[in-house]
This record gives C-alpha cells, structure tokens and sequence, in this order.
C-alpha cells in the first residue's frame, strides 16, 4: 500500500485576544498565541483505516481541517494523494469527501433528493454513473424513505446518514469524518459505525476519523492515533491499545425498578458476559450498556505509564 496522506511537523496556532475587562484593552486590545497543533507527523497508508482521537481541544478538527484544505497552517507541510491542500483545494476536492458532525453540507430546506442532485452537478458527474452511484448508496444506507424529506425534518442520525451519502456521491479515495457520531443515541450511533466500515471496505476507502468516543475507533478503525493538547501520544494498531490501555470496561443496569447500577470490571480477570451474566442473576434488568474508559482516563494511563 502506498502512502496516500503525508503529514510532517505540521502546526497551527491561533492569536485570540484576551479576555479582560480594563478600558485600555477596548482601544488597544491584547492578544495571545494558543498552539492547537504542535509539530505533529504521521503517514497514512491507502485504505487505512484510522480513528484520531482525543479529548475535546485536543487538535483533531484543526488537522483535519488542514489537510481537508479548509485551514492553512502555521508551519510544517502535508501531502494529501500527493496534493498540497491548502494549495490545491479544487482539485483535492475530487479525491476526498468531508462529514464535519456539527456541519451540514446539505441544504436545509430542500429535499435530500435535490440536495444530492445540486452536489452531483458540483462534481461533474454525468447523469447515468451519478444515478447508479446514487442508487448503490440508497440501499447502502436505507435512506430510500428520507429522499423527499426537507433536511430541517430529519432527525440527527437520519441527518448524519444523509452526510455521509452526499460525501461518497463521487466516489472519494479519502473521506474525512469529524465527530460524526456526535449527539447521536446509542442505537443510530452503532448505524453509521457499521455503515461506515462496510463502505470503506467494499471500496478500499481510507479513512481518518475524529472522535473522542472510543467505541467509534473499535468498531471502525484498525488503526489509532491519539492526539493531546496538540501533540500525538500514541499511534499504533487498535490491537495495541486495547490490550495496553483498555482492560477497562464499564457496565450499567437499570432494573425493574428504576434504579440505575454501574459497575466497573477489569476486562484481565473477568470477561464482560461473565459480569453481565451476574449482575442479570442478581437484578431485574430491564436496560444494559457497555462502555469504555472515557477518552480521559486512557490519556492519563498513557501519561503515567511514559
């Protein structure tokens, strides 16, 4: 596999100014410098597929920001399918789609269907190779139903789902995912997870996605790259850091009652169905999630283990 994405000492900061309340500072502001990237480098290989991961603030959506041509930086140099981004916006943009999941890229009083149309025709695609690869992502997505929907009646994860067609309409090498389980439940998170893998493996898809929810980068990612306060902390196989850093699970019930109980299990001594099947001999559950160590808690482990 060749190197699709190229990335060396990469930085950006940002001058803001500073927040006081002096009259002096209403004329003559001060301002101060805050790196959100700092000197970061990694390559990504095609058909990767990679979670960037990092609590909030941590600098993901600004790298992805950079390399997605939508920030210059402040200094190093990235390669994205051999184009500089921030140089060459229109023509990275044929090779790469963006899911920003606080962003809509779909226009809020139109019908999806229109929506899809309008970005068909920003791409150039010729109206037969557009219709079938629409057609595939439809029934890919199960979205058949929403298609003559306004945006502004969907709700989130029928939103998120619609994103992510509108982005793969082209047919990108590289898609770009900021945050796209953000705000969803359980349920329609676990969706696009699932949508999200198969694509890219029908398609040999490289991927890098941002979160700060663990789960994202299990389910999706063979890859993980953990970014914080700027600098990148880990960056290693999915395999790695779950046998180094997540021997931790989280496990809550609600029973009968209403009553809410959690309960945390070293995943080294005892499997998760073994405490599951316990807690379920004990209470009578009527609710059960599993969760991760927040992204948090495995910064500081990697931080106390260095």
């Amino acid at each position: 596999m060749s190197e699709i994405i190229e990335v060396n000492q990469l930085s950006k900061k940002f001058k803001i100014k500073k927040n006081t309340s002096s009259i002096k500072n209403i004329f003559k502001p001060e301002y101060k410098t805050i790196t959100a990237v700092d000197k970061i480098s990694f390559n990504i290989k095609k058909g990767e597929r990679v979670a960037f991961i990092g609590p909030n603030g941590a600098g993901k959506s600004t790298t992805i920001k950079m390399l997605s041509s939508i920030l210059y930086p402040t200094s190093g140099s990235a390669l994205v399918k051999g184009l500089v981004p921030w140089d060459n916006r229109q023509k990275l943009a044929y090779h790469i789609g963006t899911v920003f999941g606080q962003r809509s890229q779909l226009w809020y009083n139109l019908p999806i269907q229109d929506s899809f149309a309008l970005m068909g025709k920003i791409y150039n695609i010729d109206e037969i190779p557009f219709k079938r690869r629409l057609a595939k992502l439809v029934k890919l997505f199960e979205i058949r139903d929403l298609l003559t929907h306004p945006t502004r009646s969907l709700s989130l994860g029928q939103r998120m789902r619609c994103e992510i067609v509108a982005s793969l309409l082209h047919k990108p090498q590289i898609l770009f995912l900021d945050e796209p389980t953000i705000g969803l439940d359980v349920t329609a998170k676990e969706i696009i997870r699932n949508l999200i893998r198969k694509q890219a493996l029908e398609e040999d898809t490289t991927l890098l996605l941002t979160s700060h929810d663990t789960d994202d980068m299990e389910k999706v990612c063979e890859r993980v790259i953990i970014i914080n306060k700027g600098k990148i902390i880990f960056d290693n196989s999915i395999t790695a850091l779950r046998d180094s850093y997540l021997n931790k699970k989280y496990i809550e019930i609600t029973t009968d009652s209403g009553e809410k109980i959690r309960k945390e299990i070293n995943t080294d001594k005892t499997s998760a169905k073994q405490a599951i099947d316990e807690l379920v001999q004990k209470y009578h559950v009527t609710d059960l999630t599993i969760e991760n160590p927040p992204m948090e808690e495995i910064i500081k482990e990697i931080y106390a283990r260095d």
